[in-house]
């Protein structure tokens, strides 16, 4: 046991917590970008606020979550106190094994995950914080016709405060009540500087994913000639390009419909 934490409290050890909590933290952005790929979803907000509502009362994804937040502190203490150790050491790379030349992105990963950390609070404090433990936000009722499947949208006043989430049926039609994040997400998103911070977010998700994610794989020692073109092609296209664009282009593309 004591060989154990004596492991983790070393500078490996540091580094090997750090590579996994940030893989977890890679694995939950495929989700979240799937998730939030539903403001896209031409249905009055019907699509996202359903699948916000599913996110904060399925207890097993509420579970997730709160690993998830645990991951992000974890990760943020780790980081914090790996460049401190090397600011008063020799520099001592993130990842083991052959070494590479110096890129922007592992020279600023410090600077990138502050950044980064910044916007969780302000992104969390703004949306989840709010929609769960404030009625900081408004209700939609959908009215659906279940032959035609015809859906109609109006804003709705609950009775009780605490209210969350109902489903009842009148004839042939599907009553849906619901918590309206979409409308929340709407009116943040056509906010200037909350566009300009969320894209400068994004770029530097790219920048420190381009960087971490491999380094990841190799704190593992998992750089085996035959893998590394994968792992390298997965960091680049799918971590450092598609995942930033696709959670960028949601307060781009909201930010120019207000405008119209």
């Amino acid at each position: 046991m004591s060989e154990l934490k004596q492991t983790f409290n070393s500078s490996l050890g540091k580094k090997l917590v750090m590579a996994l909590t940030g893989l977890f933290l890679s694995l939950f952005l495929i989700v979240h970008l799937g998730g939030n790929l539903l403001l896209f979803s031409n249905d009055d907000g019907y699509s996202f606020n359903m699948y916000a509502n599913f996110l904060t009362h399925f207890p097993p994804i509420e579970v997730i979550a709160y690993l998830l937040y645990l991951a992000i502190i974890v990760h943020a203490v780790y980081a914090l106190i790996l460049t401190i150790n090397n600011r008063k050491a020799r520099p001592v790379n993130y990842a083991v094994g052959a070494q590479s030349p110096v890129s922007f992105s592992s020279k600023n990963m410090g600077l990138l995950g502050s950044i980064l950390l910044l916007f969780i609070v302000i992104h969390m404090g703004d949306f989840w914080y709010k929609y769960k433990f404030t009625h900081d936000v408004g209700y939609k009722e959908y009215r659906t016709n279940i032959s035609s499947g015809e859906r109609t949208v109006s804003d709705f006043k609950p009775e009780k405060p605490d209210f969350e989430h109902s489903v009842s049926y009148s004839e042939n039609t599907e009553i849906t009540r619901v918590k309206d994040l979409h409308t929340r997400v709407s009116n943040s998103f056509s906010i200037l500087w909350y566009v300009i911070v969320y894209v400068i977010a994004m770029v530097a998700l790219s920048f420190h994913l381009l960087h971490g994610f491999e380094s990841a794989f190799r704190t593992f020692g998992w750089v085996h000639r035959k893998y590394l073109p994968i792992i390298k092609f997965f960091g680049v296209w799918l971590f450092a390009v598609i995942i930033p664009l696709g959670f960028a282009a949601m307060p781009i593309v909201y930010y120019f419909q207000s405008l119209n």
